[in-house]
């Protein structure tokens, strides 16, 4: 094959350091349009952002010559600054880890629809309740010890 073809979608979650509540809804729409600037910056594509008080969650398109890890810890490291510099939060950390979880090509607007209603779903899930759900349904092991 002559062309490189494909389609690096992924549903990305970190939480804000003891999981806090520290993103404040006064700002917290701020610092969304922040992450997706920084996305793009990153020359990645953000097609959706969201979350609530401890937590973002992120729908990203990513290029091949993207490392996960490294593309996050960028991120993590230039809002972490922003909300020093601009929201005046000088202790605000993030958790040092994420989640991240491929999306299909026929799950993007449904990704896209469950990051919009992050304020909805926790009304009813508290973060970790969600997170243990995002993981069984990636089909991914884990140990309640570690979902601080």
């Amino acid at each position: 094959m002559s062309s490189t073809y494909l389609n690096l979608h992924y549903h990305i979650v970190f939480a804000t350091k003891g999981r806090v509540s520290l993103i404040d809804s006064s700002w917290r729409f701020r610092l969304h349009e922040y992450l997706g600037g920084t996305i793009q910056g990153l020359e990645g594509f953000p097609e959706g952002i969201g979350g609530v008080a401890d937590h973002v969650h992120l729908l990203v398109r990513l290029k091949a010559t993207h490392r996960l890890s490294d593309f996050i810890r960028e991120l993590k490291k230039a809002s972490s600054a922003w909300i020093h510099s601009e929201i005046g939060e000088r202790n605000f950390a993030w958790q040092e880890g994420y989640g991240a979880f491929t999306v299909s090509a026929s799950s993007i607007e449904a990704g896209r629809k469950y990051i919009a209603n992050q304020e909805e779903h926790h009304r009813i899930l508290s973060s970790q309740e969600e997170l243990i759900e995002i993981l069984k349904k990636a089909g991914i092991e884990y140990n309640p010890k570690y979902l601080d």
